[in-house]
């Protein structure tokens, strides 16, 4: 079951974004998501400035992302699955789901930013119709660059 995230859960979201995102933290440059906290996250979705999901099975959230709906579009980010619980079609569930939720909202197309040193996650989402629209190069406080791509899907 796919559901929106309420900000008292902020602690689910975040185990699951954490358990997903740790085979990042040996990289060269790690995801800024290993740094986020519960509190943040809390915050964000308190003040309504971004929008989360969880995917539960069991009574055990296994997937989570977090998103905004903006004029036209709805843009997600940190779409996460626990390892365990990878290849299994949760993250083309989650992103059936957000497209849902954006088409019931008025939005014509969803939105998100993948590294690209991540193939795998560029090819996900390409799986499911998402294009390359765009590159971006971002500069973390410590000045280290990360090439992105930004990809997007009509819906």
């Amino acid at each position: 079951m796919i559901r929106l995230a309420e900000a008292k859960e902020a602690h689910l979201v975040h185990a699951v974004m954490m358990a997903a995102f740790e085979e990042y933290r040996h990289i060269d440059i790690p995801s800024s998501a290993l740094s986020e906290t519960i509190q943040s996250i809390q915050e964000s979705l308190s003040h309504n400035k971004e929008q989360a999901c969880l995917y539960i099975q069991s009574e055990t959230p296994i997937g989570s992302a977090r998103f905004s709906l903006n004029e036209n579009s709805l843009y997600f980010s940190r779409l996460s699955v626990c390892p365990q619980e990878r290849g299994k079609g949760i993250a083309k569930s989650m992103l059936s789901w957000l497209e849902t939720y954006a088409r019931q909202h008025g939005k014509r197309e969803a939105l998100c930013q993948v590294r690209m040193s991540v193939p795998q996650n560029i090819k996900l989402y390409e799986s499911v119709g998402y294009v390359i629209c765009g590159e971006e190069v971002v500069v973390k406080p410590n000045g280290s660059e990360v090439k992105t791509v930004f990809m997007k899907k009509n819906i």
